[in-house]
């Protein structure tokens, strides 16, 4: 008999240096503003993007000069360590757990390159099992909360009883490169920022806590163009289409519904939405496909509003709140990566 895994604990964490919208369209004018004749064209999208603050693992002034490969790797070792210990010591501490308990460790992040990769460098920096399970997982971009916590439920329902971590750490800032002068590199500098979050699950059929009733993701042909890195001398160079609103309103609704068709359930039986808050267009988009469900979608746009696009840690930071607010019934968690990909998952609060 197999059981479905729970969330027994979560916890989120956010590095040292925030800075408000108004504090990064000043670096982004003193960067880019000298050399984009249209800057003030693009000054409305800070505005726009309905973030008022953001955290940045590195200091401000550490963005106005250029770094390089070396800098940046270093930044992103050491800046997601300690992030992912943060975040995973206090989802342990609220699980009643130790590292030792832990048996299976599931680590998402696309904005940097560690090997050994992140959770086998905390293996001995927060004393977990040497014989720990590891599967670490690059490339799904805003998409690897979702499917980072569904790989992680995977885990835990064929090692039943067991107890599996996931841990999400992304470092957006860190991709701010100064040398690219273009529309698209402004409009990120706009958007992205740091986050790290960590959930402690299990499937045991004496559990309490949120159940991760299932997941899927669908990758739709012809779009590998729609969202990416480029890999450039300087660093990873962000790739996003001006496509993706109107992609999410025209693709996105079959998708979710098929899914949900597949769970026996409808739309209108959802309680609520856990999805990852992209930027306002991408919300707004989403408003339009999810209707009439819209419970959730405040968490959201808090997220974006306190924390800026955080990428894959985004969306756990909305659960947290769903969760923290008494949120009960089945929710449809949300998000969409590189590929162009959707991953969903039905959670049951």
């Amino acid at each position: 008999m197999t059981h479905t895994p729970r969330i027994l604990s979560l916890a989120t964490a956010l590095p040292p240096h925030r800075l408000s919208q108004y504090e990064a369209l000043g670096v982004a004018r003193a960067v880019f503003g000298p050399r984009m004749r249209d800057f003030d064209r693009l000054v409305p999208v800070f505005a726009n993007t309905g973030i008022e603050t953001r955290h940045a693992v590195m200091p401000i002034e550490w963005y106005m000069e250029p770094r390089g490969w070396p800098e940046r790797t270093a930044a992103f070792r050491d800046g997601a360590l300690a992030l992912l210990e943060e975040a995973a010591g206090q989802a342990l501490a609220r699980a009643g757990l130790r590292p030792q308990d832990v048996d299976a460790i599931v680590c998402a992040s696309t904005t940097g390159i560690a090997t050994p990769s992140l959770e086998a460098l905390l293996l001995e920096r927060m004393g977990f099992r040497p014989d720990t399970v590891r599967l670490p997982l690059f490339g799904l971009g805003c998409a690897g909360g979702v499917l980072g916590l569904t790989r992680a439920g995977q885990i835990a329902q064929a090692m039943a009883g067991r107890t599996v971590l996931f841990l999400v750490v992304e470092l957006c800032t860190l991709a701010f490169r100064s040398a690219e002068a273009t529309p698209t590199n402004v409009v990120a500098s706009a958007l992205f920022a740091d986050g790290a979050a960590a959930a402690v699950l299990r499937a045991d059929p004496e559990g309490e806590g949120p159940r991760l009733v299932d997941g899927a993701e669908h990758t739709w042909p012809g779009t590998q163009g729609v969202m990416g890195w480029r890999v450039e001398d300087d660093g990873l160079g962000v790739i996003f289409s001006q496509s993706i609103p109107a992609l999410i309103r025209d693709r996105l609704e079959p998708v979710l519904d098929g899914f949900l068709e597949r769970r026996r359930l409808a739309r209108g039986e959802l309680a609520g939405l856990i999805c990852h808050p992209g930027g306002a267009k991408v919300l707004h988009a989403l408003e339009e496909v999810c209707a009439p469900v819209s419970a959730g979608l405040d968490d959201a746009w808090a997220v974006l509003r306190r924390c800026g696009n955080m990428s894959a840690a985004s969306v756990m930071f909305v659960l947290e709140r769903r969760i923290a607010s008494g949120a009960r019934g089945p929710h449809l968690m949300t998000a969409l990566g590189p590929g162009f990909t959707a991953a969903m998952a039905q959670i049951d609060l």
